[in-house]
């Protein structure tokens, strides 16, 4: 299999919607990019495939993090072995890591070694993860902010980072800005995205003993992670000051796609900025605390928002519409937002 093949079909049926993100980039930065999201969705993977001991999970974790860094495979028999994921796709995509080792020998030296040292950085995040929680057999909270803060850097801010010296290194007149504004506005915006994820499966994740809401600041509000465990509205006003942050975050994330002078770059920018904008506007109108089912945004959100990205590639008038769009004007209505399938 040619990176095209890994770039195209593998890519697409483990991204979703990010896929049309990367298909949106100026076609010297679809590569490293692309490869480093399915390097970083092998990891993943890895850590999530609840099939094997969480033992296992953090010893292949550490095996892979040294196959990116030597660039030598060994050991990754054995991981294909051991990590089953009940996703096929998940699957072929751990199948045919050798395919993408091969790929990523292809690159060039610069993109290779930001790819190791994000690659690095995402699995250190998930291997604390998994010391954290371990099998999930009781609930476990993190402690601090500074522990929530510093794990959607490791997983997504980083990435934020990763996205913004590469881009940069490819095309040095993309951005009015330089590295370092740019680069912080890229961290915040890629945690924003992360606390977008973490607040819209806070109910679920408690079900896996997983509770990504400090415990100090549930204990402030006179709670603590087993009530809120079995009732997570009990910690409403801890998600909400979260929900605060996300949207603080995301508000980097805007001032990050105006800064941008490369009309691609915007667009595949603006996508995942959209829809995280319009998952938090879905959780002010209805908390995902108080319900069973996951909160999903529409496909036809995200057709919406590939016919958006377009006029906003060229104008900071219609970014500036979008974020705010004029009374009685949405694109979409409000019942269209609370149904649909889930395209992340």
């Amino acid at each position: 299999m040619n990176p095209s093949e890994l770039g195209g079909p593998l890519l697409a049926s483990v991204s979703r919607s990010f896929y049309l993100s990367i298909r949106l980039l100026p076609r010297g930065l679809r590569a490293p990019i692309g490869l480093a999201y399915l390097l970083a969705r092998a990891s993943d993977t890895i850590a999530d495939t609840a099939e094997a001991p969480v033992e296992t999970r953090l010893r292949h974790l550490a095996t892979f993090a040294k196959m990116i860094r030597t660039r030598r495979m060994i050991g990754l028999v054995e991981l294909q072995s051991d990590i089953r994921a009940p996703d096929p796709k998940e699957n072929e995509l751990i199948a045919k890591l050798d395919q993408c080792f091969a790929w990523l020998e292809t690159l060039e030296s610069k993109d290779h070694g930001e790819i190791s040292a994000v690659l690095q950085k995402i699995i250190h995040g998930q291997t604390l993860d998994l010391q954290r929680f371990g099998e999930g057999l009781q609930v476990t909270a993190l402690q601090t902010a500074e522990e929530l803060d510093e794990y959607t850097y490791l997983v997504a801010g980083c990435v934020g980072e990763f996205w913004t010296r590469v881009c940069l290194q490819h095309l040095p007149d993309c951005s009015h800005l330089g590295l370092a504004d740019l680069r912080r506005l890229g961290v915040n915006y890629g945690k924003g995205l992360q606390l977008v994820n973490i607040l819209r499966d806070l109910p679920s994740d408690l079900r896996q003993g997983r509770c990504y809401l400090p415990e100090t600041e549930l204990r402030a509000a006179g709670t603590s992670p087993s009530p809120v465990a079995h009732d997570p509205t009990k910690a409403q006003a801890v998600f909400d000051r979260w929900h605060a942050k996300a949207a603080e975050y995301l508000e980097d994330g805007h001032r990050y796609i105006l800064a941008l002078r490369s009309p691609k770059l915007r667009a595949a920018c603006f996508l995942p900025w959209y829809l995280g904008i319009k998952t938090l506007r879905l959780m002010r109108k209805r908390s995902p605390l108080g319900v069973k089912e996951k909160m999903k945004v529409p496909r036809s959100t995200v057709r919406f928002a590939l016919a958006l990205a377009g006029p906003v590639a060229f104008s900071d008038r219609a970014l500036s519409w979008v974020k705010a769009p004029p009374p009685n004007v949405s694109g979409e209505s409000d019942a269209a937002d609370l149904s649909g399938s889930d395209p992340q």
